[in-house]
């Protein structure tokens, strides 16, 4: 028999994009409901137990400068910290840590438990209640009924997932877990489109039984960088990564099973990951290559199961060992389960606005995997904004859109409601025009004040957030009225500038930071001595970054303010775009599709020409 429960918000599945949905949805003041397969897998990292990387990293960070809890929670669990391309510009400078995978999960369910207005409840949904065109609640499997005002569906790879392991295939949401198949089977009675996505990952290794000394080792860094702004310091004990690489034998063995890799043989229907592909894909696509990187990741301290990152697979069982076992130092290696890949079901992100509310059913918002992309970053952002605008909906405020020009996520999010997802969609430094002032250390100057605005960044942490931005200003202060003249003649001479010692007479540090060939390490011990150590490094760290790019920043702003003004001129609603004359049939047909709500959007449609801008401009101002 069913009975009833009642929330503002319904959040189905918990993994990143659920788990930040609900978080950020509660903590806005909205009753939410966190629902869930089973409770013992909130938070699961099912591919590889990292979080960050290039982009993605930034990704965390604006995450957490907007309320959200996947930085606290990798900064709490972390067993290895690094910042990647150090030695680059602080633009693509980016932030990965290692986790411990068992205590992320414990963790994540842990804070979320204790989160006022937000409950847990274990269950499958099974079908998606709407009334008048909106969602008026979800109803579970065992017949329980809960009414909602708004519904965030987080799916991961769970509709109608599929496992493959060479000739082995078993419905499953990942492997040991049920696939969601009544939910999925709802989704396509509503009427939207659904696509084919296939993720992979590789076998578990015994740790116990490598012989790392035939690995480079990578260590973490000395002065951990944490994700979060909350996070004065990362304590814990890092542990060690290796590295290695296939051979030539392991390739061998690879070709001459492809008839047993799902692969190649046609039993995966799906597309996969472009810039993640499988070992058997390199091997095929990268024949020139004699060899691949593998990373030896550790999934925990109390654990000795070992991710080999770079060798994901979908091949027969035995093949995997027999090419494991070709690998220098994994010789006498213990498999402990086998890679699979799974293929499940997407809906076209070209069906949502871009707050993530489907345009089919009022109410109803898509996030992570359901909308085309991979990776837990990724899904977390869109879990967030999912969230964010669905506790702004019940409380009767308007959406947010986040905006190229200001966050990777804005990017993302754009990127797919403008363009689809024909493959799982990865973030890059790359995507983002504006990504020299995008950069990860400034990530709460950027969205911090709109997260405190919308109620989803709370008093004290926006308090955090002006002190640090005061201390920015100062040491700022120091670098634009702070003279070359004032310093120790020994500090000028380490500098070893290029250029005589008269040059510099008078110039302003700022100056100092500008030039490539000046030792951003020692200005900055300039600064926290000329600030008796009052401020933090990383808060002088953007103020150095801050001044070395201004002038590239200042371009970018003014291309960002040219963006801005088709970005704020909306397209009605209601628009017949098959009325517009001079409009080429491809293009009415893809604006009729996408829908988009400003120029902006439908000048970045795919195969929109300057001249159909114009003509649509023209249409609507005469609307």
């Amino acid at each position: 028999m069913s009975h009833q429960l009642s929330f503002e918000v319904i959040v189905i599945g918990a993994g990143h994009a659920g788990c930040e949905a609900a978080y950020i949805a509660a903590r806005m003041g909205a009753t939410t409901a966190l629902c869930t397969l089973d409770v013992n897998s909130i938070g699961m990292m099912s591919c590889n137990p990292a979080i960050g990387g290039i982009a993605k990293g930034h990704m965390v960070r604006e995450v957490d400068a907007l309320g959200g809890i996947m930085g606290e929670v990798i900064d709490a669990t972390g067993i290895q910290f690094r910042l990647l391309n150090r030695s680059r510009g602080p633009a693509v400078q980016s932030p990965r840590a290692q986790a411990d995978r068992n205590l992320y999960r414990t963790e994540m369910r842990r804070r979320l438990a204790f989160t006022e207005n937000l409950t847990i409840i274990g269950g499958e949904v099974a079908e998606i209640k709407i009334g008048n065109g909106k969602v008026t609640g979800v109803e579970l499997a065992d017949g329980t009924c809960i009414a909602g005002r708004a519904v965030v569906l987080t799916t991961g790879t769970f509709l109608n997932g599929l496992v493959h392991v060479g000739k082995k295939t078993f419905q499953a949401g990942r492997s040991g877990e049920p696939a969601s198949i009544k939910l999925a089977n709802c989704i396509r009675r509503i009427g939207f489109k659904t696509g084919r996505l296939k993720t992979g990952t590789p076998p578990r290794l015994d740790g116990r039984t490598i012989d790392y000394s035939q690995f480079e080792r990578q260590p973490g860094d000395e002065n951990p960088v944490p994700f979060s702004f909350k996070t004065a310091r990362i304590k814990r004990r890092q542990i060690e990564c290796h590295i290695g690489y296939t051979t030539e034998k392991v390739h061998d063995i690879i070709r001459r099973n492809l008839d047993k890799s799902p692969l190649y043989s046609g039993d995966i229907e799906g597309i996969g990951p472009r810039y993640c592909p499988s070992i058997e894909d390199k091997v095929v696509k990268f024949a020139d290559k004699n060899r691949h990187q593998i990373f030896l990741e550790p999934e925990g301290y109390d654990t000795y199961e070992v991710y080999p990152n770079g060798i994901s697979t979908s091949m027969a069982e035995e093949v995997q060992m027999d090419f494991v076992r070709a690998i220098a130092g994994l010789e006498k290696v213990k498999m402990l389960r086998p890679g699979y890949a799974i293929e499940y079901d997407f809906v076209d992100p070209r069906e949502l606005y871009a707050t993530l509310e489907t345009k089919a059913v009022g109410s109803l918002f898509h996030a992570g995997q359901i909308n085309g992309t991979s990776g837990y970053e990724e899904a977390a952002g869109q879990g967030l904004v999912a969230g964010i605008n669905a506790a702004l909906q019940v409380s009767g405020r308007e959406g947010v859109v986040l905006d190229r020009a200001t966050s990777y996520i804005g990017v993302m999010i754009d990127d797919l409601v403008t363009k689809g997802a024909d493959e799982p969609y990865r973030m890059f430094t790359s995507r983002a025009e504006m990504r020299l002032s995008l950069r990860y250390d400034n990530a709460d100057q950027r969205l911090s004040p709109l997260g405190y605005e919308i109620g989803a960044l709370h008093d004290s942490d926006y308090q955090a957030f002006l002190q640090r931005q005061e201390d920015v200003q100062r040491a700022t202060d120091v670098l634009m009225n702070g003279r070359v003249n004032d310093l120790h003649e020994a500090f000028i001479e380490g500098l070893a500038l290029e250029g005589s010692r008269e040059t510099l007479n008078g110039k302003k540090l700022e100056y100092l930071a500008r030039r490539p060939d000046c030792d951003i390490e020692k200005l900055l011990g300039v600064i926290r001595a000329a600030t008796n150590g009052e401020i933090a490094d990383k808060e002088i760290v953007v103020a150095l970054n801050d001044t070395r790019y201004s002038g590239y920043l200042k371009d970018q702003e003014s291309l960002a303010k040219k963006r801005a003004r088709y970005d704020q001129l909306e397209i009605p609603r209601a628009m017949d775009f098959t009325e517009i004359a001079g409009l080429s049939s491809e293009v009415v047909q893809k604006l009729s599709r996408i829908r988009p709500t400003t120029i902006g959007q439908a000048a970045r449609i795919p195969g929109m020409t300057p001249a159909a801008v114009s003509i649509l401009l023209v249409a609507m101002l005469r609307n």
